[in-house]
């Protein structure tokens, strides 16, 4: 990956691509594999730098992998203590993962550490859940060291939802002493619950909870699907760019992370699912532009990660956008909502920030700038997007960090971008 992109605005989007695989899939098939009783099989896993990070921070703790053909072969052995400090890297969903599964293995001693980004993000509301079951955890943000202790089942209400912080708890209540249960303020990512019901692991949820009983874990095999929150940037691109015709293939269609299909028209063919999780592929042909939208409530966690791209796709729309209860987006890779704002104002747009999200005015023509991502791949990947809809040539500085999720967004940006 350069550490830069010059970008030329686009006359429109077309062809065909796999979307990356699931990131968010990908961790937890590795998570579930290295604890199961015998080996798995995850084929297609994203070999992307948070993905990677966290397969080293298992084999640390003594997973056994080898690659095999499309895939990666787990062989779990025992959870051991780490004489070396386990690097997440810019991986919040590892770290928290991590965490439950070694808070609830007795003796398992190790430090998670990350980059400077993620050692100041926020870890509290992961550790006192785990405290409150008896794990014995110092910090509350990177480093965190573990020791692994026997669990209590809790029930425990989460303030903000958060699929990493219930899908930590889940993980470590599979080793408690009774029945552990999250519920949440709505709805957010499923994968885990999923997961765990397709393997035969005792779980239930309805609207607004989830219990997991203790209990061990089968190995299974699993096809990790297309990454929707990847795919979003081209959806909104083809969307927004007249006459574009664009195929993404073996998408991941879940809807507790598909929200912004309730904002753009897209068609999806040949619909499936593969232990517990949909996908399709998704096909834009002629797209109308949507009308303005307003992101609030149980939509947010829908689509937490589509909200930068979301903006620059409301500052082409005619009307007003508004984004609201996203809070959360200011403590994620990098202050969400203030870097979205900052770039496309410099891009021209009529965009406001508020405490839990923005407002932006529609439509504005996009002119090109020299834009920093600082860091953060999905705010490099929104502003590539809209330098392609921009009057000018822009530039787009530290876009090594995509890498992060998207190792192959250069390369399918020459396949699908017409000039």
């Amino acid at each position: 990956m350069v550490s830069s992109l010059r970008i030329r605005p686009a006359k429109r989007i077309a062809g065909e691509i796999h979307a990356p695989s699931d990131k968010s899939i990908t961790h937890r098939a590795l998570l579930l594999g290295s604890l199961a009783e015998s080996g798995s099989f995850i084929r297609n896993p994203l070999w992307a730098e948070d993905c990677r990070a966290m397969l080293q921070c298992l084999r640390n703790l003594g997973l056994g992998a080898e690659l095999d053909g499309p895939g990666l072969r787990l062989s779990p052995r025992p959870l051991q203590s780490s004489d070396v400090s386990l690097d997440c890297g810019n991986s919040g969903t590892a770290m928290r993962l991590l965490a439950g599964a070694i808070a609830s293995h007795r003796g398992v001693q190790a430090t998670l550490i990350g980059d400077e980004s993620l050692s100041q993000r926020p870890m509290r509301r992961v550790t006192e859940p785990l405290r409150q079951m008896g794990a014995e955890i110092a910090g509350d943000t990177a480093p965190l060291t573990l020791i692994g202790r026997q669990l209590r089942g809790i029930e425990h209400d989460l303030e903000v939802a958060s699929a990493q912080v219930k899908s930590a708890l889940l993980v470590a209540g599979l080793r408690a002493d009774r029945t552990t249960v999250v519920r949440e303020p709505c709805q957010s990512r499923d994968h885990t619950e999923r997961l765990l019901r397709s393997i035969g692991v005792g779980i239930r949820s309805a609207e607004g909870w989830t219990e997991v009983e203790p209990g061990p874990l089968p190995g299974f095999e699993i096809d990790i699907p297309g990454d929707f929150s990847s795919a979003a940037f081209w959806i909104v691109a083809a969307t927004l760019l007249s006459g574009s015709e664009l195929i993404v293939h073996g998408l991941g269609t879940n809807p507790t992370r598909s929200g912004l299909l309730r904002v753009v028209n897209v068609v999806l063919e040949s619909e499936r699912v593969a232990l517990g999780e949909p996908m399709g592929d998704l096909v834009i042909q002629q797209p109308a532009k949507p009308k303005p939208f307003t992101i609030e409530g149980e939509l947010v966690p829908l689509l937490i990660d589509e909200i930068p791209i979301l903006a620059v796709l409301a500052t082409q729309l005619q009307g007003t956008s508004l984004f609201k209860d996203a809070s959360e987006l200011r403590v994620k890779e990098s202050d969400r909502i203030a870097a979205t704002v900052t770039f496309l104002t410099q891009m021209g747009a009529c965009i406001t920030a508020t405490d839990d999200g923005m407002i932006i005015e529609g439509p504005t023509p996009l002119r090109g700038a020299v834009l920093n991502s600082g860091g953060d791949h999905r705010i490099a990947m929104s502003q590539v997007i809209a330098g392609l809809l921009a009057q000018r040539d822009s530039v787009v500085n530290d876009v090594d960090c995509i890498a992060t999720s998207y190792p192959d967004f250069v390369k399918h940006l020459e396949k699908l971008v017409e000039y």
